[in-house]
C-alpha cells in the first residue's frame, strides 16, 4: 500500500474528479458516506450521544457529511462548527447548507464561546483540521482541542487527528489524541513515526475510490508493507530443489557470556529457509551451539572468549555478523581485517554496527553489498543525532545514497530505506521489545539472502515475517512474556500465514496496535 505526500493526495483527488467526471463535492460525499458506514457498523443501534466538531475547510465538510448521515439514520448528534476563520471552503458551505435543509442548526464556536460539555460516555468525531494544516492552531482552538483530549470520551478523527502536521512533528502543540482515525485511501506516514504515531491509538484506511491509474503510476513517498506487499516478494520453492539451492549462510559473532545472541541468529537463519548455516564463534561457543542447534556447522576462533581472527574455508552466500560479538580490541581488529577482504553480501548488526560507527573509514569496503539493522541508538552512532523523526529519515536516505547501503531502523513500524525508497512495516507488537529480538531479525534477513533474494527484498520480507511471527507468538504468551525464541518458533507460522491468501474488505484496511 502506498503512502503519499499532501501534494500527491491532492493530485489524486484532482485526477479522480477529472477522470470520473464528478465534482469535488461528490467526492466529499463519497468519502463522508464511507466513513459513516464504518461508524454505523461499530455503533449498530446505540443511542450514545455524538459530538461532531467540524472546521470550516474540506475536513470540516467531510465531518458535516458524516453528521448528516448519522442524523438521517436516527443517531443523537450535536454539530459544533469551529469558526476559526472568515474563509470557508466551497464544499464546506455546500454541506453546511444541506445540514440546515434538514432543520439542524449547528452550534457555532468562536473565541468567545464557552467550551461545550462533553461527558465520558459520549463520542466525539473530530473533523476540525485536515491534511493541509501547517501552522499552530489559534489559542482558543488549541484550548478546545485540549478540552476534547481531557474529556475522557472516545474520539474518532476523520482522515487525520486535528492539529497534526503531515510532514513535520508537532512537539509542544495541542493535537487531538484520537482513539481511532479513519484515513481516506492511504495510510499517513505520521501514523507510523514514534513522535507522531501516539496521536492515533488505532487507525484504518478507507477506500474512497480515488483514481486507480494515478495511484498505480505515481511514485510514493513510502510503501506500507502489508501482507500483499510482502507476498509480492515471496519466492515459492521448486519441487526439485535441494539444500544447495537455498544457499549457505555464515553467522559470525558471539563472545563469552553472549553466545545466545549468535545461537538465536543462526537458528533464525535456518527457520528463514537457508539451505546450510555455519557459525563462526569463539571456542567458548562450540559446545553450546553444537548441542543446541545440531543443524548448524560450527567453526571456532583460536581464542576461547572472543573473536580475534576471522578465518574459514567455506564460500558463504551471505554473512551475518555482529550479534554478541563484543568490542574487544582484537575483535575490532579482526572485524576490520575481515571487512577489507570480504566479497560476500553482509547483514551487519549489534557490535558490528558499533565498530562501523567508530571506524567509518570501513564503510567504503561494504559499499553496495550490505544491510545494516540498527536500533535507534545504534543508528544515532552511525549517522549522528537528528532533530526529529523526519530529520532522521532524511539522514538515513543521505547515508544510504552515500554508501549504497540498505539501512533500517527498528521500532514499532520498522522502516527500511534504500536511497530514496522507503518501506514502512505493518507487523509487530510491543512484546518484541525484548532481548535477542534483533538477533533473530538479522538471522531471518541473512537466511533469505542465502536463498537468492535481493538484499532489498530480503530485508523488506524479513522485517515483515519477523513482526508477523511476533504477532502470532504474542497470542499465546502475551506481550510481557514474549521472548526472542518465541519469535523463532512462530516463524514457520508466519510464512504459512503469508501464503494463505484472504482478500481484504472492499473498502478498508485495519491497522490496530497488537496486544
Amino acid at each position: 500500500m502506498k503512502i503519499f505526500s499532501v501534494d500527491q493526495i491532492r493530485q489524486a483527488d484532482k485526477y479522480t474528479i477529472e477522470r470520473q467526471n464528478i465534482s469535488s463535492d461528490e467526492l466529499m460525499e463519497r468519502a463522508g458516506k464511507v466513513a459513516f458506514e464504518w461508524i454505523q457498523r461499530q455503533l449498530g443501534d446505540s443511542k450514545v450521544r455524538i459530538h461532531v466538531f467540524c472546521g470550516i475547510g474540506n475536513n470540516g465538510g467531510d465531518g458535516l457529511v458524516v453528521a448528516r448521515y448519522l442524523i438521517n439514520f436516527g443517531y443523537s448528534v450535536t454539530i459544533h462548527v469551529v469558526n476559526f476563520s472568515d474563509h470557508r471552503s466551497e464544499d464546506f458551505l455546500t454541506n453546511f447548507d444541506r445540514i440546515k435543509e434538514i432543520n439542524i442548526w449547528p452550534e457555532l464556536l468562536t473565541q468567545t464561546s464557552d467550551l461545550p460539555e462533553i461527558l465520558p460516555n459520549e463520542i466525539v468525531i473530530d473533523a476540525i483540521f485536515g491534511i493541509g494544516f501547517n501552522r499552530p492552531a489559534l489559542a482558543w482552538v488549541a484550548k478546545l482541542i485540549k478540552h476534547i483530549n481531557e474529556s475522557m470520551t472516545f474520539v474518532l478523527s476523520i482522515d487525520i487527528p486535528s492539529g497534526m502536521y503531515m510532514d513535520k512533528t508537532t512537539i509542544g502543540l495541542e493535537v487531538i489524541k484520537a482513539d481511532y482515525t479513519l484515513s481516506f485511501q492511504f495510510p499517513k506516514l505520521v501514523f507510523t513515526l514514534p513522535s507522531t504515531g501516539t496521536y492515533s491509538r488505532y487507525w484504518q484506511v478507507l477506500n474512497i475510490g480515488l483514481d486507480p491509474e494515478y495511484i498505480s503510476k505515481e511514485k510514493p513517498l513510502a510503501v506500507f508493507v502489508d501482507k500483499f506487499q510482502a507476498l509480492q516478494r515471496y519466492q515459492p520453492r521448486d519441487k526439485f530443489s535441494h539444500k544447495g539451492t537455498f544457499g549457505h549462510a555464515l553467522i559470525i559473532g558471539g563472545s563469552y557470556g553472549k553466545i545466545g545472541a549468535i545461537l538465536m541468529c543462526s537458528e533464525a537463519a535456518l527457520h528463514a529457509g537457508a539451505g546450510l548455516v555455519s557459525v563462526f564463534t569463539p571456542q567458548c561457543g562450540y559446545q553450546i551451539i553444537q548441542s543446541s542447534l545440531p543443524e548448524a556447522m560450527v567453526v571456532t576462533d583460536s581464542h576461547h572468549a572472543h573473536i580475534q581472527h576471522i578465518h574459514y574455508e567455506i564460500n558463504p552466500t551471505v554473512i551475518g555478523i555482529g550479534p554478541g560479538m563484543g568490542m574487544h580490541d582484537t575483535t575490532v581488529k579482526a572485524f576490520s581485517n575481515f571487512i577489507k577482504k570480504n566479497d560476500s553480501p553482509l547483514v551487519i548488526d549489534a557490535d558490528g554496527l558499533n565498530i562501523l560507527a567508530e571506524h567509518q573509514e570501513l564503510l567504503v569496503y561494504i559499499k553496495g553489498k550490505a544491510v545494516l539493522t540498527p536500533h535507534p541508538k545504534e543508528l544515532e552512532r552511525l549517522i549522528g543525532p537528528w532533530k526529529d523523526d523526519f530529520d532522521m529519515l532524511d539522514k538515513m536516505k543521505e547515508f544510504s545514497k552515500q554508501h549504497q547501503l540498505i539501512i533500517l531502523v527498528k521500532g514499532a513500524h520498522t522502516i527500511t530505506i534504500y536511497e530514496d525508497q522507503m518501506y514502512v512495516n505493518s507487523t509487530g507488537n510491543p512484546g518484541m521489545a525484548t532481548a535477542g529480538s534483533g538477533d533473530v531479525l538479522t538471522g531471518l534477513i541473512s537466511g533469505l539472502i542465502a536463498q537468492g533474494y535481493s538484499l532489498l527484498d530480503a530485508t523488506v520480507l524479513g522485517v515483515y515475517i519477523h513482526g508477523r511471527a511476533g504477532d502470532l507468538a504474542v497470542l499465546r504468551s502475551g506481550v510481557e512474556a514474549l521472548t526472542a525464541t518465541d519469535i523463532i518458533d512462530f516463524t514457520g507460522d508466519a510464512f504459512l500465514d503469508l501464503i494463505q491468501i484472504k482478500q481484504p474488505e472492499a473498502n478498508s484496511t485495519d491497522q490496530n496496535p497488537k496486544q
